[in-house]
């Protein structure tokens, strides 16, 4: 089992650190390949690029929770997220749960 996990390919864990803005503000986020691929994929399908993707997803938390704590974590989560949805064939589903915790 741990051959899946220890044999991948290392670009996929390596560190890459994009730069834009969140709220007018310049930042910077660094993140593993794979997530960036992911957050990538995520904005694709909701008609955004990356950035703008961010962005929002940053407005709303703000909006909702009146504060962003370790919002590269959140990103992590928001990742494995869209993946189980995508696992399960769910659209939304992710959105739903969580509303509901």
């Amino acid at each position: 089992m741990c051959q899946i996990f220890a044999g991948q390919n290392p670009a996929r864990y390596d560190s890459e650190t994009r730069r834009l803005r969140l709220n007018g503000q310049s930042t910077s986020i660094r993140l593993e390949r794979a997530f960036w691929r992911i957050l990538d994929d995520i904005a694709a399908r909701e008609g955004l690029s990356t950035p703008a993707f961010i962005s929002k997803l940053h407005s709303e938390v703000l909006e909702l929770r009146g504060e962003a704590p370790n919002f590269t974590s959140l990103l992590r989560c928001a990742c494995t997220l869209h993946l189980g949805d995508e696992e399960h064939g769910e659209d939304g589903g992710a959105a739903a749960r969580i509303a509901a915790e």
